[in-house]
């Protein structure tokens, strides 16, 4: 995609912005702020802007003094609980210094599956958008099973593109982008663009390797791809890069929205 073309996200109207659970806890907890103040400028354009935030579940395990997420569902689960409180004030309060309300909202896989939960889904996080409130949504690890879970954030995020139709889905992470292999590995390769029917052969696309997040390079590929082929452009790269993404910079990699899907502004 040249630097013309990627220029144009600066014409989305409604974003989709999901940041992982390494970029945002623990010893990187402080990028939250400055991530803010980049949804805030973008809403202050007028832009409608969900935000998809991991951390419910690590951020609940630091507060609770327990220090390995590998224990039982059931210690996760309320763990969960009392991470959501904690993320919820940390958004609420850095939000409210622009004058912006925060609205949460809690997924489980059928409210965006299933009808009349998927209509109604819908109709809630477009209500929130009419409203000018800045929806911040994450899975219910709560009360999720096995079998009903997304499995990561990446995939949510990708799901709640398509049900809403935006036009620019940013997934951050600690990565700059994506590579041809892990990053680490000797010969990984950059990757700019990724077109929409695009063959991935040859690319080893790696998982989470942080301990803290589910997701890695593998997921945001598949939920990328699912996202472009129902017609929302992708970028994919690090949250402290969301400025210069949402601004057009050429930065993360790039993934090009089907041209047979329904038509969105950038396209």
């Amino acid at each position: 995609m040249s630097a013309h073309e990627r220029a144009r996200i600066s014409r989305a109207r409604r974003i989709v912005v999901k940041v992982g659970s390494s970029s945002i806890t623990g010893d990187r907890v402080d990028q939250i702020g400055p991530l803010v103040e980049t949804l805030a400028a973008t809403h202050g354009r007028g832009v409608e802007v969900v935000l998809v935030s991991s951390g419910a579940v690590p951020s609940g395990m630091r507060h609770l003094g327990l220090e390995e997420k590998q224990v039982d569902l059931a210690t996760q689960q309320a763990a969960a609980s009392v991470g959501q409180n904690v993320l919820a004030a940390i958004y609420r309060e850095t939000l409210g210094r622009h004058d912006i309300f925060a609205g949460q909202v809690l997924l489980t896989e059928g409210d965006l599956l299933d009808e009349p939960h998927r209509s109604n889904t819908r109709r809630t996080i477009n209500r929130l958008l009419d409203l000018r409130t800045l929806p911040i949504v994450n899975e219910n690890d709560t009360v999720a099973t096995h079998g009903l879970r997304f499995g990561d954030n990446d995939r949510l995020a990708a799901m709640l593109s398509v049900l809403i139709r935006a036009d620019l889905l940013l997934l951050l992470s600690d990565i700059d982008a994506l590579y041809t292999k892990p990053p680490h590995l000797p010969g990984a390769v950059r990757i700019e663009d990724i077109g929409w029917d695009q063959p991935l052969d040859g690319m080893e696309f790696g998982k989470s390797e942080s301990g803290v997040g589910t997701g890695g390079a593998d997921t945001k590929v598949t939920a990328a791809r699912l996202a472009a082929a129902a017609g929302t452009a992708v970028l994919v790269t690090a949250t402290p890069l969301a400025a210069d993404a949402l601004r057009g910079e050429h930065v993360g990699t790039w993934f090009e929205p089907s041209p047979q899907a329904p038509g969105r502004i950038l396209l």
